[in-house]
């Protein structure tokens, strides 16, 4: 079942708890220290909810307790096994929430940073936000008590076909200053009003059912360069040096910031025509491939005036054609576009949600590579969704476009708490 629709009523300022400022609540025990935190799934990521209040008050000194936490650096093993943290960019990510900024600066119920941990360096990057543990952090705010009880029914709309009650609320992300409005499921426990996981939706890359969360990004065009296009052109050539020091041929790219900033190029460009010759583990066991993404990020990174040495953005993707999904299901007609991602330097099983989020954008941009893609194929450049193949499977991408500007972006995830307690680091 989908969440219904919010009525614009509940777009409104709402009251906000306020959580009294306080002396951080990190703890020593026989030599070691903690912090309270929840360990949760978000989309197709794992990683840590954390309450501003229970870090250091600075942000710049956040690396020292999270990084150890989730077990980074790891320089020799790559394993984070010290930590919460897998060895695995999608799995070395928190959240830090906090009261929203006070209008006018926005309306929102919430605010809070993402954090991506370098598993070996152990470098503490909020450069750019991750979809996939937004999708977490609505539910979060709404059980920790960001929200008084007694603000929560106005924020409750009841389905009419099978009686769930859906909450709306408005994330503010400090990583790129936008905002987000989060539907999720609520029920009664124990006399109160909290997230309700179950449900019967269904995500690739995750087992089992839950309950749809709707991620709604508001005007998400520019998050970090102010621009959609930030070069002004849909296209651009990409000239890098090949790993023997000659001069590599240039590359065509689109580079798009929707949601966060990301390079796309087509896999033909580079020698792989189809999503199916290009494997996650076969891109891992190619060395060259991997160092050529990495030198064509950095270069895409320098034209959209970002720096290059930041890993988590600009991220970059392989595009491929519709006629192979590349995906866990669906086959070629259901697909619109398929993709291979690069975070953090490792190749991505599934696809980083904002990257999504961007791509979906892309291809209702005229003239980019994806919206070429979508027209070589016949597929309609004016769809409400596109649908992108990725390695685990499919995500639906929704685009409102107002005179060829993006001025929101929708898709459905599922989250889950796994663990409330205490990290210890």
């Amino acid at each position: 079942m989908r969440p219904p629709t919010p009525p614009t009523a509940l777009l409104r300022r709402v009251c906000v708890r306020t959580l009294h400022a306080r002396p951080s609540s990190t703890s020593s025990r026989a030599g070691l220290r903690s912090f309270p935190a929840w360990f949760v799934r978000g989309g197709t990521s794992n990683g840590l909810v954390i309450r501003a209040i229970d870090l250091p008050p600075s942000p710049s000194s956040w690396s020292s307790v999270l990084a150890p936490a989730m077990g980074s650096p790891d320089a020799q093993y790559g394993r984070q096994l010290d930590g919460m943290g897998s060895g695995v960019s999608s799995t070395s990510k928190l959240v830090v929430l906090s009261p929203p900024p006070p209008p006018p600066t926005t309306i929102a119920h919430v605010a809070y940073t993402f954090v991506q941990v370098g598993i070996r360096d152990g470098v503490v990057d909020t450069a750019g936000n991750c979809g996939n543990m937004s999708s977490i952090v609505g539910p979060a705010a709404w059980d920790m008590g960001y929200v008084r009880d007694e603000d929560k029914p106005a924020l409750v709309q009841t389905a009419a076909a099978d009686g769930t009650r859906w909450a709306t609320l408005r994330l503010f992300n400090t990583n790129t200053s936008k905002v987000i409005e989060s539907t999720f499921r609520v029920d009664a426990e124990d006399g109160r009003c909290c997230y309700c996981p179950e449900g019967d939706y269904v995500m690739d890359g995750v087992p089992g059912k839950q309950s749809c969360i709707t991620m709604s990004f508001l005007d998400p065009a520019g998050a970090k360069t102010g621009r959609a296009l930030p070069t002004g052109r849909p296209v651009d050539m990409l000239d890098v040096v090949a790993a023997d020091g000659s001069d590599a041929p240039p590359v065509r790219a689109s580079l798009v910031d929707v949601g966060n900033p990301g390079v796309f190029v087509t896999g033909r460009s580079l020698g792989y025509p189809t999503a199916a010759s290009l494997s996650p583990a076969a891109i891992e066991s190619d060395a060259a491939l991997k160092t050529r993404l990495e030198a064509l990020r950095r270069r895409g990174a320098q034209l959209m005036g970002m720096d290059p040495d930041t890993e988590s953005v600009p991220k970059i993707v392989l595009l491929f054609p519709p006629s192979d999904d590349g995906g866990g299901g669906g086959g070629g007609a259901e697909v619109d576009i398929s993709c291979r991602a690069m975070s953090m330097g490792q190749a991505h099983k599934a696809v980083p949600l904002t990257l999504a989020l961007c791509l979906g954008a892309a291809a209702r941009m005229r003239g980019t590579l994806a919206w070429e893609m979508l027209r070589e194929a016949g597929r309609a450049q004016d769809k409400p969704a596109v649908r992108i193949a990725h390695p685990s499977g499919l995500v639906d991408v929704g685009t409102t476009m107002v005179d060829g500007e993006v001025k929101a972006a929708k898709l459905l995830r599922t989250a889950r708490v796994l663990m409330k307690g205490e990290v210890f680091y």
